[in-house]
C-alpha cells in the first residue's frame, strides 16, 4: 500500500508541532496501523497456520472451523484400534469404547485467546502451527469395552503337564497367563486414540502369572519316568502266578501331578487298575475268602466237620506298590513279585473248643406255606446268614449279613406288609427268616439291641415273640454278651426255616411265659383299586406282653419282659 504525498499545509501543521507531540502522534499512527493491518491480515478467530491433524483452519471463524475439523476427524475417530494383551491380538472400536475427538473443544485451543490490539499485533508475527485434537472420554463405557476385551483376550495360567494315551507319552506345554489390567489400560488406550495408532498395534498392560509346572520340569518328567515307564510292558508274580501289563493298560491309569513345588510327581490309581480285565482274571484266580471251619452237631455237642481253608488277598495299596517301582526300569528287572496278604479263618478245627463253639444253645423253626417266592428269597436269606461268627462283645445285623433284597442280590418279588396291609415288593416273605433269628437269639438269651414286630398279627409266628426287617429303617440286632463266641447255622426248606446257635450256654434253660392280649380292636374294611392289592382277612389289633425267663442251677435267676403292639389287620377287598 501507497500513503499519498502530504501537501504544503499539512507540511507546515506537522512542522509547527512540539517535537514530543509528533513523537508520539506517530507511535499512535504505527500502532494502529498495526492493529488494523493485523485484522485485515488475519480475518478469522483462528490464527493463520493452525493445523489439527493435518487439517488447515486457520483464518477460519470457530463454526467455521469447527465443521470441518467434524468432517476430518470423524471418520479418523471411527477406525478400529489394533490392541494385544499378552499374545493375543484383538481390536477395539473407539465409539463402544466412549472415545470420540470433540472438535469443539478443539478449536477453542486453537482459536485466538482476544482481540485486543496486543493479541491481533501479535497474530502478525507468529503461526498457529500444529494443534492436538482434544479426546472426549466417557470412562464407564471405556472400563466396559476393555472387560469384554478381557474375556476374549485374557489368557488363563495353563501349567506344564505329561499325560499317556494308548501306551504313548504326550507332552502339554506350560503357558503363561496374562489378565488384562483395566485400570492401567484405560489411560493407555485413550492415548493411542489420540496419536492416531490405527495403524499399529497397542499393547495393554496385563498382570502376568507364570505357570507352576514349566517346560524344564515337563522336560525332566519325561526324561527320568514317562518315556521309561511307556517303554515295554510289567510282570507280576505271586507264587506260581505270572501276568504281563502292557503299556496302554498302564497308561490309562498313571498320571503325573505337581507337588506345591511344581514338581511332577507320579501317580497310579490301583483300584482302576484292578478292574482292568488284563489284572482283573488274573487276580481273580489267585485271590481266594477265608472259609470257617464247618460245625455239626453230634447230638448237642458241636464238632468239626471240615477243616477251614485261609484267604489270600491282594489289596489296591499292595498292587500299586508292587507295580510303581517297576516303570522305571528296563528289561528283566521289569519284573516283580506282587505282595498277597493270607486271612486266617476265624474259626477253625483247631481253636473251635477254645472259642467256646461246644454246644447248642438254642434251636428254632418256622412253617409257612410254600410259595416260589417264599422259597427262593426264605432260602437265600438263610444261605447268607449260614456260618455267621459273632465274637463276644460283636453286634451281629440282619440287614448288614443279608444285604439289601433286589434282584442282583438274589431275590425276587414277594408279598410283605407295607402301610399296614399285604402288598407286593422284592424280598417278600424274609420276614419269616428275621422271626427264626428272633426267637434263636431269645432262647439263647443274649442281648437284643434292635427288632421290631410285624404292625398287625401274623398267625403262624408267636404272639409277642416275632420279628420284621425293612431296608434302610428297621433292622434285627442283637449284641453277643454271653462271653464266649457265637456261630450261626441256618437251613430252610420249601416250607420251613431254621436256625441254631452254637457256643456255651450262660444259662441252664430258658423259658417263655405269654400274658393275656389286652387293648383289643376290631379291624374295619376296606377297598382298593391299587394294581398291587392283595386281598386280606380281618383280624383284631391288640397289645401283648412275652416275658424272658432266665432260669439258672434249677431255679429262675430273673425276667425280661417284650412288650408288643398290633393294630387291626384290616379286610381288604381288591377291585
Amino acid at each position: 500500500m501507497r500513503l499519498r504525498a502530504a501537501s504544503a499545509a499539512s507540511v507546515s501543521r506537522i512542522a509547527s508541532v512540539p517535537r514530543l507531540a509528533l513523537a508520539g502522534g506517530a507511535l499512535a499512527v504505527g500502532v494502529g496501523g498495526l492493529y488494523l493491518g493485523g485484522l485485515l491480515l488475519t480475518g478469522g478467530e483462528v490464527e493463520t497456520g493452525t493445523t489439527v491433524r493435518g487439517v488447515e483452519i486457520g483464518g477460519l471463524s470457530r463454526e467455521e472451523a469447527v465443521r470441518k475439523l467434524e468432517r476430518h476427524l470423524a471418520a479418523a475417530g471411527a477406525r478400529e484400534l489394533p490392541v494385544r494383551v499378552g499374545d493375543r491380538d484383538g481390536t477395539v472400536d473407539p465409539r463402544r469404547a466412549g472415545l470420540a475427538f470433540d472438535a469443539g473443544r478443539t478449536v477453542d485451543r486453537a482459536a485466538r485467546t482476544g482481540s485486543d490490539p496486543f493479541s491481533v499485533i501479535g497474530g502478525l508475527f507468529r503461526s498457529g502451527g500444529a494443534v492436538e485434537p482434544v479426546v472426549r472420554v466417557e470412562e464407564d463405557k471405556t472400563r466396559a469395552a476393555l472387560g469384554q476385551l478381557a474375556k476374549t483376550l485374557d489368557q488363563k495360567v495353563r501349567d506344564g503337564a505329561v499325560t499317556f494315551t494308548d501306551g504313548r507319552v504326550r507332552q502339554v506345554a506350560p503357558v503363561t497367563g496374562h489378565a488384562l489390567d483395566v485400570d492401567s489400560a484405560v489411560g493407555v488406550l485413550r492415548a493411542a486414540f489420540l496419536r492416531g495408532a490405527q495403524d499399529t498395534v497397542t499393547v495393554l498392560p496385563d498382570r502376568e502369572t507364570a505357570p507352576k509346572v514349566t517346560a524344564r520340569e515337563v522336560a525332566r518328567a519325561v526324561r527320568e519316568f514317562a518315556q521309561p515307564a511307556m517303554s515295554a510292558p510289567v510282570t507280576l508274580t505271586a507264587g506260581d502266578k505270572r501276568f504281563t501289563i502292557d503299556q496302554a493298560v498302564l497308561g490309562d491309569h498313571l498320571t503325573l501331578r505337581p507337588d506345591d513345588s511344581g514338581r511332577l510327581t507320579p501317580r497310579l490309581d490301583a483300584k482302576g487298575l484292578r478292574a482292568e480285565p488284563a489284572v482283573a482274571r488274573p487276580l481273580a484266580d489267585l485271590t481266594t475268602t477265608p472259609e470257617n471251619a464247618t460245625l455239626r452237631l453230634d447230638g448237642d455237642r458241636v464238632v468239626v466237620a471240615s477243616d477251614a481253608r485261609v484267604g489270600v488277598q491282594v489289596s489296591d495299596a499292595a498292587l500299586g506298590k508292587s507295580v510303581l517301582p517297576l516303570l522305571t526300569k528296563s528289561g528283566t528287572d521289569r519284573t516283580g513279585e506282587l505282595s498277597v496278604r493270607r486271612i486266617q479263618p476265624e474259626v477253625t478245627r483247631e481253636n473251635a473248643a477254645r472259642l467256646g463253639l461246644t454246644e447248642k444253645m438254642s434251636s428254632f423253626t418256622v412253617n409257612f406255606e410254600p410259595a416260589p417266592y417264599r422259597t427262593k428269597n426264605i432260602g437265600r436269606a438263610a444261605q447268607l446268614i449260614n456260618g455267621s461268627v459273632v465274637l463276644p462283645g460283636e453286634t451281629w445285623s440282619f440287614n448288614r449279613t443279608v444285604g439289601e433284597r433286589t434282584e442282583a442280590n438274589g431275590f425276587v418279588e414277594g408279598i410283605m406288609i407295607l402301610d399296614d396291609q399285604f402288598t407286593k415288593a422284592a424280598g417278600g416273605g424274609v420276614s419269616a427268616v428275621a422271626t427264626t433269628v428272633f426267637n434263636a437269639m431269645f432262647f439263647a438269651g443274649v442281648k437284643p439291641v434292635e427288632y421290631g414286630a410285624h404292625s398287625f398279627y401274623i398267625e403262624r409266628y408267636p404272639e409277642g415273640r416275632e420279628a420284621t426287617v425293612a431296608w434302610g429303617s428297621l433292622d434285627l440286632r442283637f449284641t453277643n454278651d454271653s462271653g464266649h463266641a457265637l456261630a450261626l447255622q441256618a437251613e430252610a426248606t420249601d416250607t420251613s426255616v431254621t436256625v441254631t446257635f452254637l457256643g456255651t450256654k450262660k444259662y441252664d434253660e430258658i423259658t417263655s411265659v405269654k400274658g393275656p392280649r389286652t387293648n383289643v380292636k376290631e379291624p374295619t374294611r376296606k377297598v382298593s383299586t391299587d394294581k398291587k392289592c392283595v386281598p386280606q382277612t380281618p383280624l383284631e389289633g391288640f397289645d401283648v406282653t412275652v416275658e424272658r425267663v432266665f432260669h439258672d442251677g434249677g431255679r429262675e435267676v430273673r425276667r425280661e419282659p417284650f412288650r408288643t403292639h398290633y393294630t387291626p389287620r384290616n379286610e381288604i377287598v381288591c377291585e
